[in-house]
């Protein structure tokens, strides 16, 4: 696979609740409050969300946005939202969303995403999630038919590595998938970056008549979370960032970070799959299993299996398979039973964990994950086009690569970027948010996706940021239900206790 923000008097009044310890309690009023808001927004930030219900006991709705806020009186998009309604006394309503950039927030909260909150959470909150623009039922990007997206997602051509034919496939490759970007999502595509997204956020907080945010991101959903306090600190309530995505980084140093934490995973699930009597890698030598690992991606990538499905099985699927797999340290034993399937030519399970870290089911694909996350990612930040600089960046990224035998692309850097057909509009820049109070960070040591540098550095941006380092492997540290680390942030969101530095496990 393709790898790839009164102000000083809010300040002050921040600063003395820091000093006592305790935030104010969440504003619980219902009626859409547009105090503030510039004419051409009252429409938006005043409008009335009517919710019904819908399955499981959740309720769901929509919200009108302008396609460009820039533009509020053009064309407008709908914004699809859920509800879990507080189960005992509300104190008020808390957004979250799951990351990506491309997850489905509704999807995310009804299809079992509540279960990731404590009891606590969920008796005091009306927890909200949305479908960002540009993603699932909120204006969705689209680009490609299943068959094309399968061939383009999981693209692993059999050439050397920086031959000039390779690159040429790859690039048109990148073109191709930006032109059918634009062709399909038309003008709504150069208006699904984060900075839209928070806007929206913003408006749907006062529609929602909440005077201040109060906020639980994961992942991608921590780097929604720091640019709303950077531009609209005096607005935030209360707000955990878990997984933090740093937005003082460049495209290629997320990548370099990324390239060395998910190595960091693979030697950490061998290590432990190596201690194991089922595990596909002999001996005990983690380095050689590393070996085995390369040799065998390369292996695929010449010589591809059959799924059952009559899908090709090559490397790109089983680098998918890893990848998603060392998310999650419950994952590991799936992951070694499937590729001790593969080894012996079934190659079904290794799909499977592909299929479901895509978002791919029998009869294609659920949502737009992987077109939305280039379609936003390719606006937020810029990436190089230089060729000398990229065959630098490649040769970074190859060193800390423990598989950069089996990968063939990595001097290309970040081909769908470089030729997006929509200049990318964010920039890379440390974060102040003035006037926000303390903000909840969470890091986890292991974690493959956000490394734990990344809530560190965040926690150190953020006035009043607090850090809980959780020690251990995965994503996020909130859903592993380490009583160290909930406990605290229960009590922050909850109570307003505002919890000092720990590190815990």
């Amino acid at each position: 696979m393709r790898r790839a923000a009164a102000a000083a008097l809010a300040l002050v009044t921040a600063l003395l609740l820091a000093g006592c310890g305790i935030l104010p309690a969440p504003d619980t009023t219902s009626t859409p409050d547009a105090t503030g808001v510039q004419a051409a927004l009252r429409l938006f930030y005043g409008q009335r969300v009517v919710w019904k219900d819908c399955r499981g006991g959740f309720r769901c709705a929509t919200a009108a946005a302008p396609e460009d806020w820039a533009a509020p009186g053009g064309a407008r998009i709908r914004l699809a939202l859920t509800m879990r309604p507080a189960s005992g006394k509300r104190i008020g309503t808390l957004f979250t969303n799951p990351g990506g950039p491309g997850v489905s927030g509704v999807d995310f909260l009804r299809g079992g995403g509540a279960s990731i909150f404590d009891q606590d959470l969920l008796d005091h909150y009306d927890l909200v999630a949305w479908d960002p623009r540009g993603v699932g039922a909120s204006a969705p990007v689209d680009c490609y038919g299943t068959r094309q997206l399968d061939e383009f997602l999981f693209s692993d051509p059999d050439l050397p590595e920086g031959s000039a034919v390779l690159r040429k496939e790859v690039e048109g490759d990148a073109v191709a998938f930006g032109r059918a970007c634009a062709t399909r999502t038309g003008s709504r595509l150069a208006h699904v970056g984060t900075a839209d997204t928070i806007q929206d956020l913003d408006m749907l907080r006062a529609a929602l008549g909440e005077r201040r945010l109060d906020y639980f991101g994961f992942s991608y959903g921590t780097y929604i979370g720091a640019l709303y306090a950077d531009r609209y600190g005096s607005r935030v309530g209360r707000m955990v960032l878990d997984g933090a995505v740093d937005p003082s980084i460049s495209s290629f140093q997320e990548s370099l970070a990324n390239t060395k934490a998910f190595g960091s995973a693979l030697r950490a699930y061998l290590a432990a799959c190596l201690r194991t009597s089922g595990c596909p890698f002999e001996g005990d030598d983690v380095d050689a299993a590393v070996d085995d690992v390369a040799s065998l991606l390369v292996e695929l990538r010449r010589s591809p299996l059959r799924a059952t499905d009559g899908r090709e099985v090559n490397g790109a699927v089983l680098r998918t398979a890893i990848d998603a797999s060392l998310y999650d340290e419950g994952q590991w034993s799936t992951l070694t039973t499937a590729i001790g399937s593969l080894v012996r030519g079934r190659p079904d399970e290794v799909q499977q964990l592909a299929d479901a870290y895509v978002e791919r089911g029998r009869n294609g694909y659920a949502g737009n994950l992987f077109e939305a996350i280039y379609a936003v990612n390719c606006l937020d930040k810029p990436v190089t086009k230089d060729p000398a600089q990229l065959r630098r960046e490649g040769a970074e990224l190859d060193a800390a690569d423990p598989l950069r035998a089996a990968d063939n692309t990595e001097d290309l850097g970040d081909p769908v970027c470089a030729n997006w057909p929509v200049p990318a509009q964010g920039t890379v820049r440390r974060i102040t948010a003035a006037g926000a109070p303390p903000i909840v960070v969470l890091g986890t040591t292991g974690d493959p996706a956000t490394p734990v540098e990344w809530a560190r550095s965040v926690a150190s941006q953020l006035p009043g940021g607090v850090l809980l380092t959780l020690r251990g492997e995965g994503h996020t540290a909130y859903r592993n239900r380490v009583a160290c680390i909930n406990d605290r942030v229960d009590r922050y969101l909850v109570d307003g206790v505002v919890p000092t530095a720990t590190t815990c496990g």
